[in-house]
């Protein structure tokens, strides 16, 4: 599915990280996911930039509008990844940007050698639910990993 016009998605730059922050805390507040400090969001850019990792932001008109990355699953297996601090602003939801951050991760992932891609979100995501699941990605019955999402209480895990 092509990017509506305006639309660029690309790898995140260190010149993101604090549109990304500011993104990330945004999203997190709308969805009651509180503000315990997250070095990683500060430093999304270093972060990413680590082995078997990617991050990808979208911009439309110029202006982030959020972003996806996969790293490794903490506490997992080698085959495992992590889909990672994705968050969309309202504004830029509904018109198939999470399709694509989600497509280009899972891609990434494959690259890197991944068998699975897991991902935590919280039950209150019925956006980010909808589109994992029409993604082939399977309810699990108990997270897997160190379970870093603060809240969270559902948990998905596809093949890649």
């Amino acid at each position: 599915m092509p990017l509506p016009p305006g639309v660029v998605l690309r790898p995140i730059q260190p010149r993101d990280d604090a549109g990304l922050a500011a993104i990330a805390r945004q999203v997190q507040a709308e969805f009651g996911a509180g503000s315990a400090s997250d070095p990683e969001v500060d430093a999304m850019q270093r972060f990413y930039s680590r082995p078997r990792s990617a991050y990808f932001v979208v911009e439309r008109e110029g202006r982030l509008g959020g972003g996806a990355g996969v790293a490794p699953l903490l506490g997992g297996t080698d085959r495992v990844c992590d889909l990672r601090k994705f968050y969309l602003l309202p504004a830029v939801r509904g018109i198939g940007l999470g399709q694509a951050l989600l497509d280009q991760c899972l891609l990434s992932a494959r690259g890197f050698g991944y068998g699975q891609c897991y991902v935590e979100v919280l039950d209150r995501m019925s956006e980010a639910q909808r589109l994992l699941e029409s993604n082939s990605f399977q309810l699990l019955q108990a997270p897997m990993g160190y379970g870093e999402l603060r809240g969270s209480n559902t948990w998905y895990l596809r093949s890649l």
